[in-house]
């Protein structure tokens, strides 16, 4: 994707440099920083390095920003786990606490999946969420994500042991929608 996707009044974009500073910020929110992952990017650097690879191979990576009304509310990234068998991973959901509530966030998931099935020619499209994340467990299962597993106490966040929620979709669950 190197044209903006248009979503039902947002606009799905490739990030650029000059969105560093919005997707550092929206990274370590308070209400934001809490459900992402631990090795997700969150300094400047690391989010350059991933932004810098969105444009050099944007077939096998992408950070991504969500636009509304020409304003970046959040952001959502995949890369390719499996070239052979077209597996992409999608990570990295973030919407700006002010813009929650409105279907934005599986809108904007929506979008990006079907992009990546129908456009980039991908067969599958998978993503981990932790077992306390509910707003994203509810996101996924309304943007036609199954459920396919748990990790139990899989990961130490935040001092405690979390489970991580497996979701996948596949291009024949997406076909006829």
């Amino acid at each position: 994707m190197t044209a903006p996707l248009a979503g039902d009044g947002f606009v799905l974009r490739r990030a650029t440099e000059a969105d560093i500073d919005f997707l550092s910020a929206l990274a370590s929110h308070d209400e934001v920083e809490p459900f992402m992952a631990a090795v997700s990017a969150r300094d400047r650097d690391e989010l350059l390095e991933e932004v810098r690879r969105s444009k050099e191979d944007p077939r096998r990576h992408g950070r991504l920003v969500v636009e509304l009304e020409g304003e970046p509310v959040g952001s959502l990234a995949f890369s390719v786990v499996n070239r052979r068998s077209r597996i992409a991973h999608l990570h990295a959901i973030m919407l700006h606490p002010d813009n929650r509530g409105r279907g934005l966030g599986v809108a904007a998931t929506e979008l990006l999946v079907r992009h990546l099935v129908f456009d980039l020619g991908y067969h599958r499209v998978q993503l981990e969420v932790y077992g306390f994340n509910e707003r994203a467990l509810a996101l996924f299962e309304r943007a036609g994500f199954l459920h396919e597993g748990v990790r139990r106490r899989a990961y130490n966040r935040h001092g405690d042991w979390a489970d991580g929620v497996l979701f996948g979709i596949v291009r024949e669950d997406l076909e006829g929608r």
